[in-house]
């Protein structure tokens, strides 16, 4: 018989301590070891306890869940999800949590049809986190660092490392997947590509509705180049990054040498499995429309979105770079890549900036 996982609940509230350690309890696999009322509390009984996940409500008096993961992460590393409001203040502190190195969030129900959705959700991403590594996100800053960064002129061929084609150097489009870990990795990597950068950028993040926009918002204060949250119509252009609005698919479309951005809800739910927006769509879109002036990305998450959007622009003739294990929260969707051989390179997360910028 497996081992139960287990997990420290922290709330400063008694009745959703009360509510989440009943959601948990009712799965076999998952036992609460004890709770935590605030921040000092939780740090005491995580070195008491050593759980395997620890739940954390994000905003709380005193130390709060920033500060706490912070804490967290340099005394006693664990898995921690945040329990996140969907009020301003506490989608802006979640970025700032998972920044700090936490692995995945949940937003609390707002109404009471939310709380099974909720239950599933937070089981789900505690069998994910508790074999997440903990501490990868962080890049060393002398490494990442990116300093009088000229682009390369736009003309001419290159030779694939891995490959006996030759393709265009002329890169228009990079297109970035991540999920699980993604938005403290997204943290390491976007900020380290200059204002001047010589093409569009697109980013498909998984994370639910009503949280795209303020990562977005998060990055674009962290960012020298431009940070959006993509809406219908919006062009792809040199110095800006798109990030795909949780709940559409997005599409390109390219009218003479205009690159755009069209987005879609779609008429069904989505499948079991799938995302919305998926990497997946996005990078075979990319493959068509684009073709080989596409460079894919796919960074740390689990699952399987995004390795055959990325094999289809290598297909194609475009560039392709996965991150390495040993830098990933969770080596899934990279991993998925190696395996197709969609991936022509794969390197830790500190070293993808760089090896972006020497590729355009």
């Amino acid at each position: 018989m497996l081992r139960q996982i287990k997990v420290l609940v922290v709330d400063d509230s008694a009745l959703m301590r009360r509510i989440v350690t009943r959601m948990l309890e009712m799965q076999s696999d998952i036992q609460v070891v004890d709770t935590a009322v605030d921040g000092e509390d939780a740090i005491r009984k995580v070195k008491l306890h050593r759980p395997d996940v620890v739940t954390m409500d994000v905003e709380m008096p005193g130390l709060n869940g920033v500060e706490t993961v912070k804490r967290l992460m340099q005394q006693c590393p664990v898995p921690v999800i945040m329990l996140s409001a969907y009020t301003m203040e506490g989608t802006s502190v979640t970025m700032e949590a998972l920044a700090a190195g936490a692995v995945d969030f949940v937003p609390k129900p707002t109404k009471a049809g939310d709380a099974e959705k909720m239950a599933a959700d937070l089981t789900r991403k505690i069998r994910v986190a508790r074999r997440a590594s903990i501490g990868r996100c962080q890049a060393d800053p002398a490494e990442s660092r990116v300093s009088d960064y000229k682009p390369k002129p736009k003309t001419g061929a290159t030779i694939f490392d891995t490959d006996d084609k030759i393709a265009s150097s002329k890169i228009e489009l990079v297109v970035i997947g991540s999920s699980t870990g993604g938005p403290a990795a997204l943290q390491t990597l976007l900020p380290s590509l200059p204002a001047n950068f010589p093409c569009g950028v697109i980013v498909v993040q998984h994370i639910p509705v009503g949280f795209s926009g303020p990562m977005s918002e998060h990055l674009n204060r962290k960012c020298k180049m431009e940070v959006k949250h993509a809406g219908h119509g919006d062009r792809v252009m040199p110095g800006r990054v798109l990030v795909a609005p949780a709940g559409y698919d997005l599409y390109l479309r390219k009218y003479g040498d205009r690159l755009s951005v069209a987005l879609d809800k779609g008429n069904k739910p989505v499948p079991p499995g799938g995302f919305r927006p998926s990497v997946d769509v996005v990078m075979n879109s990319a493959a068509e429309v684009v073709g080989n002036n596409t460079l894919a990305v796919l960074l740390t998450g689990m699952g399987r979105d995004g390795a055959r959007g990325m094999l289809a622009i290598r297909r194609r003739g475009g560039r392709t770079i996965a991150q390495d294990e040993s830098t990933c929260v969770v080596y899934g969707m990279p991993r998925a890549a190696a395996e197709l051989d969609a991936a022509e390179k794969i390197l830790p997360l500190h070293q993808i900036a760089a090896e972006i910028i020497r590729l355009v």
